[in-house]
């Protein structure tokens, strides 16, 4: 099993930063496939709303995407020795306020990236964002 673990979240006031951290294993799975192979992906869930994809770093090309609501605001990053992604918040919004979670998906035979929840296959437990005054 792959395994994500995310931690940095926390209270933060309106134009704070926070930076949230996804650990992940570095073993090879039953698939044959190794953590390189995955894109790694966060994703953000507000109470009563659908989860939706912010932002994720491809496996093929370490390309970077992310949501119209957090581009410019938000940077994604990976630490492969660390076997770590992050993801670093700028001019938090109370629109931000959210569980954070980290997710990871082969992306071989993607076209681009996919901020679609059923195309990953390892999620971690998920980090709580709010951001108030």
């Amino acid at each position: 099993q792959l395994q994500l673990v995310e931690s940095g979240g926390g209270l933060v006031q309106p134009g704070g930063s926070l930076r949230l951290s996804c650990a992940t294993s570095a073993f090879t799975l039953d698939n044959g496939f190794t953590l390189d192979d995955y894109a790694i992906s966060w994703f953000r869930q507000a109470p009563g709303k659908e989860r939706e994809g912010v932002s994720g770093i491809r496996s093929s090309d370490g390309s970077t995407h992310y949501a119209d609501s957090v581009n410019g605001r938000f940077t994604i990053s990976r630490d492969n020795a660390k076997n770590t992604v992050y993801l670093q918040m700028n001019s938090l919004k109370p629109e931000d306020t959210a569980v954070y979670y980290c997710a990871a998906g082969l992306d071989y035979l993607w076209t681009g990236w996919s901020p679609d929840e059923d195309d990953y296959d390892y999620w971690g437990q998920g980090t709580q964002v709010t951001v108030s005054s």
